[in-house]
């Protein structure tokens, strides 16, 4: 009897600031903006002071929007 294969769950990835602006279609001054009014999905800072913002919470704040 054949197994089946498993699949695995697809990666949260980190994306960039200039991914996310890229995705949202906005300007990085539009983003330290919204980042101010604290309108910006959750992000984080590496140790070398790049911002990150994952996949999943850039998808969701994307619904968001749409939603609104």
């Amino acid at each position: 009897m054949a197994t089946a294969a498993r699949r695995r769950p697809p990666v949260d990835e980190w994306l960039t600031l200039t991914e996310v602006l890229t995705e949202l279609k906005i300007t990085r001054a539009t983003w330290y903006r919204w980042r101010d009014r604290g309108l910006t999905p959750e992000a984080k800072l590496t140790p070398t002071g790049r911002i990150r913002v994952r996949r999943s919470v850039l998808d969701a704040f994307q619904e968001e929007l749409d939603a609104a």
